[in-house]
């Protein structure tokens, strides 16, 4: 079944904040093969963790079945570098949809903010779904 057109210029928030602590910098860390947290550095991709549980709120709100789900593309523009002790907040817009040969494009943009609301930096992700029966 089609994603609804009407989605775009909806947010969906992620369900709630995530405290970047050393322990979860150098979990993420491992599982990319990136040095860890120890010399105070965050993995330029780490709000991927963030971005994908706003992506997971807006796909549960939409009754969407992340299986059908390939991730085309992410690209993340920074603010300021993520830091040990941030506290972070994201929500993900739909900012586009497009359909081609049976599959649904979908352009989103996940704002990750700190704990005072400032932005830290901007995640856009491109989410092809393979339609299917509903």
């Amino acid at each position: 079944m089609p994603v609804d057109p009407s989605l775009v210029g909806r947010a969906f928030p992620a369900p709630a904040p995530l405290s970047v602590t050393p322990e979860r910098v150098n979990a993420f860390a491992a599982s990319v093969g990136h040095p860890g947290a120890d010399g105070g550095a965050v993995p330029p991709t780490f709000p991927i963790v963030l971005a994908f549980d706003a992506m997971q709120a807006f796909l549960d709100a939409e009754a969407i079945d992340l299986h059908r789900i390939v991730h085309g593309e992410q690209r993340f523009a920074y603010v300021r570098p993520v830091a040990v002790g941030d506290e972070l907040s994201a929500t993900l817009t739909v900012t586009g949809l497009r359909q081609i040969g049976g599959a649904d494009i979908i352009a989103t943009t996940s704002e990750i903010t700190d704990a005072t609301g400032a932005v830290v930096c901007t995640g856009k992700a491109t989410l092809v779904h393979s339609g299917g029966a509903a």
